[in-house]
This record gives C-alpha cells, sequence and structure tokens, in this order.
C-alpha cells in the first residue's frame, strides 16, 4: 500500500504548481506582440473623448493665465479646458448669448444643475461666471442637445451655450472656484 501524503503536502504541491503555471503564462504574455495606441484606430462608435477638428486651434491662446482653468475666446467662440500641467484636457465651440464678458479672469461662481435659460429653453450644466450690464453670463447646454436659436432682437442673454457632451465635460472639470479667463 502507498504511503499516503499529510493534506498539508497536497496543499503545497498545487499551490507550487499554480505558481508555476502562472508564472509559465506571465513569461509566454510577455513575449507575444504588443499593440501600441500608434497601431490602434478606434471605430467611429467609440466612446472616446473627440479630437478637436482640423479646423480648430491646436493651442491654449496667449495671455489666457497659467493653471488649471477654463478659457473662453469672445472671437474664436471656444473654450479650453486646461489642466494644471497646461495640457488642454478638451476644446469646443460655443454660441454666446447676446451679453459677453470683458476680457478678464473670473471664477465659477456657483453651478445650478438645471433649470429654464431666460429664452425659454429646458439648460442643464450651468455654470455662473460673470455678469454684465445686470446680465448673469453662464455657460450650459440645452437639455435636449440642440444649439440655442438665434437671441431675439432687443433680448438680453448672458448664456454661452455648447453641445450636450462638451456641456457635460465643463460641468466635470469646473467646479466652483474654478478660473475662467476670457480673451478677445
Amino acid at each position: 500500500m502507498p504511503a499516503r501524503l499529510p493534506s498539508w503536502a497536497w496543499v503545497t504541491g498545487l499551490t507550487v504548481g499554480a505558481i508555476a503555471a502562472v508564472t509559465v503564462l506571465g513569461v509566454q504574455a510577455d513575449r507575444g506582440s504588443h499593440p501600441t495606441a500608434t497601431s490602434a484606430k478606434p471605430s467611429s462608435t467609440a466612446s472616446a473623448q473627440p479630437t478637436p477638428t482640423p479646423s480648430a486651434p491646436a493651442r491654449v491662446p496667449d495671455g489666457s493665465g497659467t493653471g488649471r482653468r477654463v478659457v473662453y475666446s469672445l472671437g474664436e467662440k471656444r473654450v479650453w479646458l486646461v489642466d494644471a500641467s497646461e495640457a488642454t484636457r478638451r476644446t469646443f465651440t460655443v454660441w454666446p448669448g447676446s451679453v459677453s464678458p470683458d476680457p478678464g479672469s473670473y471664477t465659477v461662481s456657483s453651478r445650478n444643475a438645471a433649470t429654464t435659460g431666460s429664452d425659454g429653453v429646458q439648460i442643464e450644466h450651468i455654470m455662473y461666471f460673470a455678469a454684465k450690464s445686470g446680465t448673469s453670463v453662464a455657460f450650459s447646454n440645452a437639455v435636449d442637445g440642440a444649439s440655442p436659436p438665434p437671441a431675439a432682437s432687443g433680448t438680453k442673454t448672458g448664456g454661452v451655450r455648447m453641445r450636450k457632451a462638451d456641456g457635460t465635460a465643463l460641468w466635470a472639470f469646473g467646479t466652483v472656484g474654478t478660473t475662467v479667463t476670457v480673451v478677445n
């Protein structure tokens, strides 16, 4: 009759075998091909952050400050989300209202998840950062994702509207106290 091994010996043997198998698989995987980001092409349905269009400015405007901030160019009708390392996290076009803030440095003073805009459109991700001539200026996006209609003649609107995905990104980036730099 063969000798019986104690149970701890079986457990030890199984553990050593498992470690050996994982090591062999790890070595084999390490020797295999490694895809790189340059060889992978996202599909048209990929949910990755959109890249700027070829006509989009490649860099943040000069004179827009330093550090983590939102940069809003009045002339280009464009916003940049800039992180603390000066890297642009996202840039996108916007549709300004009839009242624009003066160039300068502001901070996000308050946020509102959703409301009705002064133009009657249901909006979300409202981030107030300036006021001019009694009109509050804020970033927002239409809940239905539509671009805003042109402001009625003589109506004062301070909403700086954007596409829904851009509004969601700005809402996540810009908390109360975030710097907003407005440039020409």
